[in-house]
């Protein structure tokens, strides 16, 4: 079993616990993190999928974001940390994330990332579908 795959067994656990406060739909227009880019590019690939679940790579070279997109709950999961503004409904911030770093949401409304570091970052999402 590769490591993605038992990176998603593991997280999916941990997006069960919290889908019943997801955020179930997304608002129209906007697309998902799978969808959604950068000045045109796709930033995140679909790396395996579930009839449930999916698990993206998301990779943001120094200057790269991901425009305004919406989540449902997912698992994250930092493989190449960094340095990343965030800009959502409760305002602009500026967080370092370090390499082997996650988290887990219910899910978010919308929200837009560029990363204002030196290096690569680069997540694994385990998200509902």
């Amino acid at each position: 079993m590769s490591a993605v795959h038992r990176l998603a067994l593991l997280a999916a656990g941990a997006v069960l616990a919290s889908a019943c406060a997801s955020v179930s739909a997304a608002p129209d227009p906007l697309p998902s993190a799978l969808e959604a880019g950068w000045e045109g590019e796709r930033v995140c690939t679909l790396q395996h999928q579930t009839q449930t679940h999916r698990v993206l790579r998301c990779t943001f070279p120094p200057g790269v974001g991901h425009e305004r997109h919406y989540h449902p709950a997912h698992y994250g999961y930092a493989l190449s940390g960094g340095t990343m503004r965030i800009t959502d409904e409760t305002g602009v911030r500026t967080v370092t994330l370090e390499t082997g770093s996650d988290y887990s949401s219910d899910g978010t409304a919308w929200h837009e990332v560029v990363n204002v570091g030196d290096t690569p970052v680069i997540y694994l999402m385990v998200e509902k579908r």
